[in-house]
């Protein structure tokens, strides 16, 4: 929790920053420490009790450290509170437009006295915004679009986030006196990609001792409402938590009933009344006598059916499934035997191929592919041809020292604006794997974006198109595309589609997951690594893969090596 208290400081002052023109190095100093601490698999606080060098840590320099320790130690950050009273802290949210970077939100707010999403909503819905100079109409269209869409989100966390409050929330209620149960609900159990609010259940003996409890977390910000079974508070994050304390004979309905949702819940009632049943919250009824509700499993035993996993719990067909027997045995992080995008110092990455390549043979993987950008990202020094040999070169030494690792030669190749590639077949063909991606020309017709992959997918040495939609959750939507053209297209071309497990990215989404599910395409599951801490990104992919029916038949890289070189030869 320490440690995304730290993200979220950086990154603010980092915004900050970029609103007041300061020198864009200093900017990208608190980003790319924000993005180390946010990939760290140790907590900072610990490595700072246990007297640990920061500065070890990629990004973090003195100065750094020095202010990872002031949060720590004091739970604010001097600076941030000197930039917050020079720069009016609601543009920041502006910040969230597609469209708008700090020099133009500068610009808004000396012009017109922009300060908020309804003022910059309201401006340029009167077409004040195009008047300015260097905006414009497309400009202004494009904005609006981005405060849809910044509205839309509201204050949603991404899963990872929420994940790191829920942890230690659990970990303080547990120790609670008389404490029974404890288990995170809502949107967070079905592993939604964002999660607006959290629901937390308990059973205890004594429930308000156990809401007595809760209220004094140290991380809380307000305190809504506290009652002798349900409090509701407001974090340091702003995410809000509602506790609620049930009785252990309804423990399992009210678990099913603030898992599900609604659409989900409303289905099984449905059933369920058919049968002269009542089911909700409080347990599974028939003529106000309890037949059930202590376990979870009680609500589909009692409407006929098999036990339906929590991710799954949309209304998307899971009920005729589970009536039907065809329930898919959904993929675990255990099924995982490598990771087919990775980033080392030979690009943008923060560690060199033998450093990326120990770390996975330390989570027992069997094999690796280091998949490098292209030169066409010359500002994350990307790879020509003839750096590529270099690399193929240093990959061939390492698989001398990293035995038992299986370390596959790749590239991630830019997919340019008439989707022909940015390096020569002849270089690609020397590749174990190539997978292509749009980095630029995100708005494309969808026509265009289209037949852009398409051509990609027909050049013989493409193996996985990388997040092929593009979006970053919270901050750009996908490109347009026909994802349904694209995946037949893959498939008839022995290729695959990447689901990228960077938190940040979720790319498949989950109904896009489901769509390849049913048509039989399979999908690739990789962290798109910039440091080995990143590798345990995989487990968000996994969430993912499982919110879209993802088994491990429907992933390659679930397969043994000589497995897995077959399918990557066309």
């Amino acid at each position: 929790m320490v440690n995304q208290q730290i993200v979220q400081i950086f990154n603010r002052i980092a915004d900050l920053l970029e609103i007041s023109g300061e020198n864009p190095f200093r900017v990208r100093a608190y980003r790319n420490a924000a993005r180390t601490i946010e990939s760290l698999g140790r907590n900072l606080e610990e490595m700072l009790k246990n007297g640990e060098d920061l500065t070890s840590l990629p990004g973090i320099g003195r100065d750094l450290a020095d202010k990872i320790r002031e949060i720590v130690e004091t739970g604010s950050l001097g600076k941030l509170v000197d930039l917050e009273s020079r720069v009016p802290p609601a543009l920041v949210e502006l910040l969230k437009v597609e469209g708008l970077g700090p020099k133009r939100i500068k610009v808004l707010h000396e012009q017109l006295g922009i300060t908020s999403l309804e003022e910059l909503q309201e401006a340029a819905a009167q077409g004040k915004i195009r008047k300015l100079p260097g905006f414009g109409r497309k400009t202004e269209e494009l904005i609006l679009k981005g405060v849809v869409l910044a509205k839309k989100e509201g204050r949603r966390f991404r899963w990872s986030v929420a994940e790191s409050y829920v942890e230690e929330l659990l970990k303080y209620i547990k120790k609670a006196p008389g404490l029974e149960k404890v288990q995170a609900a809502g949107s967070f159990r079905r592993k939604r990609d964002t999660v607006g609010d959290l629901d937390i259940l308990v059973t205890a003996g004594n429930p308000g001792v156990v809401i007595e409890h809760f209220v004094r977390f140290q991380g809380i910000k307000n305190v809504i409402s506290q009652g002798q079974t349900r409090s509701t508070v407001i974090l340091q994050s702003d995410l809000q938590v509602d506790l609620r304390a049930v009785d252990v004979e309804c423990y399992g309905s009210a678990l099913h009933y603030f898992t599900g949702s609604k659409a989900h819940n409303i289905a099984i009632r449905a059933i369920a009344q058919k049968a002269g049943l009542k089911i909700n919250e409080y347990g599974i009824f028939r003529d106000n006598k309890r037949m059930g509700g202590r376990e979870e499993q009680d609500i589909f035993q009692a409407v006929g059916l098999p036990f339906i996993e929590p991710e799954l719990r949309e209304n998307r067909g899971e009920i005729e499934a589970a009536r039907a027997g065809r329930l898919p045995g959904l993929i675990t992080l255990q099924d995982i035997r490598g990771d087919l995008h990775m980033h080392t110092t030979w690009s943008d990455g923060k560690y060199t191929v033998e450093a990326m390549a120990r770390t996975a043979a330390a989570m027992g993987y069997e094999y690796i592919a280091i998949t490098d950008h292209s030169k066409r990202m010359s500002i994350t020094r990307g790879l020509d041809e003839q750096r590529l040999m270099e690399q193929a070169e240093e990959i061939e030494r390492v698989r001398e020292d990293v035995k038992g690792m299986a370390i596959l030669k790749g590239i991630e190749v830019d997919i340019l604006e008439d989707g022909s590639l940015d390096l020569t077949d002849q270089a690609l063909s020397t590749l174990d794997i190539v997978i292509a991606a749009i980095h630029s020309k995100f708005r494309l017709s969808r026509e265009k974006q289209t037949r852009r992959i398409l051509k990609a997918l027909d050049n013989p040495y493409v193996n996985i198109i990388a997040h092929p939609t593009g979006r970053l959750i919270g901050e750009r939507e996908g490109y347009q595309v026909d994802m349904e053209r694209i995946m037949e297209h893959a498939r008839e071309n022995g290729c695959f589609l990447e689901l990228n497990a960077q938190p940040a990215r979720l790319d498949l989404n989950d109904l896009n997951l489901k769509l390849a599910h049913d048509n039989g395409l399979k999908v690739a599951i990789s962290t798109d690594s910039h440091n080995s801490d990143s590798l345990l990104f995989m487990r968000y992919g996994i969430n993912q893969a499982r919110r879209g029916w993802i088994e491990p038949r429907d992933v390659i890289n679930t397969r043994p090596l000589d497995k897995l070189l077959k399918l990557l030869k066309r």
